[in-house]
């Protein structure tokens, strides 16, 4: 039997010279051995992607963290160049595919960027350079070379009881690597928060009513996703999911 394939929106990139449609591998590993899913790469096209023909062939999203922030003009403010970097093509592929995906029911999950864009997708807003704001701790990743300790594991979320994560994660306090300088400021109406940070930042969220899992976490499950046991445990849920979907689309 073949293996589920997910969709995963690819970020525009410049290097030496040349543009490339590009997905860090850590998102791509996390899918294929966390989820058990083949991956479909969405080249990141300002204009000229069809979400309707992509979801066709896929049976989940996966809408992954990045270097680029979603343009501030998205979410009703003015943007500035302490906002950036901005991927354009990015949020015009990232953003449709994640509202039409929920449209759908195709299972979604969206990390780091992908949370932030799930939020703004649903009529959110984002806040940013969160670190300078009064009570709140600075997120952002480690300014050192080696990626295991930037991406280390060193904060407390709590996750909410009776919400959707809590039989994956389990209610309580979990802890995780969340690195950013962004995150949600007014969520939108149809997502519930799942997780908090202890200075209040929210960490993870869901679809209010979705059809499928559809969950965004602001932190990385995918980098540690062989030896972390709650990382694991999310990607298997993301996983079951999209093999469900698969099966029901087959019936």
């Amino acid at each position: 039997m073949s293996k589920p394939v997910v969709a995963i929106p690819c970020d525009f990139r410049e290097f030496d010279g040349n543009v490339w449609h590009v997905a860090a591998h850590q998102y791509v590993r996390a899918a294929v051995e966390g989820a058990g899913v083949m991956t479909f790469l969405v080249p990141a096209l300002e204009s000229g992607n069809d979400v309707d023909e992509v979801l066709d062939r896929v049976d989940g999203v996966l809408a992954s963290g990045a270097r680029s922030n979603v343009h501030p003009s998205l979410y009703g403010r003015e943007a500035t160049e302490a906002d950036g970097p901005f991927d354009p093509g990015r949020d015009a592929t990232s953003l449709p595919l994640i509202r039409r995906a929920l449209d759908r029911g195709v299972p979604l999950l969206a990390i780091c960027r992908g949370i932030q864009e799930l939020n703004v997708a649903l009529g959110g807003t984002l806040a940013t350079e969160i670190q300078e704001q009064p009570g709140v701790w600075d997120h952002r990743k480690p300014d050192v070379p080696e990626l295991d300790v930037a991406y280390g594991i060193r904060q407390d979320v709590t996750v909410k009881e009776g919400s959707c994560l809590a039989p994956v994660l389990g209610a309580g306090r979990v802890r995780v690597n969340s690195l950013h300088r962004q995150a949600i400021a007014a969520t939108a109406p149809r997502l519930a928060v799942e997780a908090i940070a202890d200075d209040g930042t929210i960490e993870a969220v869901s679809v209010i009513g979705a059809r499928a899992f559809a969950v965004g976490v602001q932190w990385h499950p995918e980098y540690w996703v062989r030896t972390d046991a709650p990382s694991a445990a999310l990607f298997r849920a993301f996983g079951d999911a999209v093999r469900a979907y698969r099966e029901s689309k087959n019936r």
